[in-house]
């Protein structure tokens, strides 16, 4: 399945709530607590995705056709998370597929586009987190290079820290 990833446009925040909103509602299904507070999200939310959209982090994933597959953030710091760091580093958040796309892989192949994205601009690791009541995930991410480096804990929940060195990894 062919893809690409576009950046969003202001009137594109309803959609990234709508996806966000949708993933907690599987997860929840799944009894998986993560993400549950897009259900309704909390005002710490809502600004946290508006200045996504203003900083231009935000890519929707989409067919050659236009058909919304899901959602990426790629940041270039993360201090909430990862705090002021001395290195360079791209930042992967909230990575959405939708249901009627997920077992195509298509979450790897999104990561796979940021590196190599990241190495075009000399970019030494990709860093992500993942909540620590979801195994599945933090698993998937270990067996895709990551590295458990750390934890965090938020007011909304405990965070595992991940990174992945970008010219040393498969």
């Amino acid at each position: 399945m062919r893809f690409h990833l576009v950046k969003t446009k202001s009137n594109d925040f309803e959609i990234a709530l709508e996806l966000l909103k949708s993933a907690a509602e599987y997860l929840a299904k799944k009894n998986i607590n993560q993400w549950s507070y897009w259900l309704n999200p909390p005002q710490e939310k809502i600004i946290w995705l508006k200045e996504g959209f203003k900083r231009n982090e935000f890519y929707l994933i989409k067919t050659p056709k236009d058909k919304l597959i899901g959602m990426v953030r790629i940041m270039y710091k993360d201090l909430i998370y990862w705090g002021e760091m001395n290195d360079k580093a791209i930042y992967v958040h909230s990575l959405v597929i939708r249901q009627e796309f997920k077992g195509h892989k298509i979450g790897q192949r999104v990561i796979d586009i940021i590196k190599v994205k990241a190495v075009k601009k000399n970019i030494e690791l990709m860093r992500l987190d993942c909540d620590n009541s979801n195994k599945k995930l933090c698993n998937y991410y270990e067996n895709i290079g990551f590295q458990k480096v750390g934890e965090k804990q938020l007011k909304l929940g405990q965070y595992n820290l991940y990174q992945k060195y970008l010219f040393h990894s498969n």
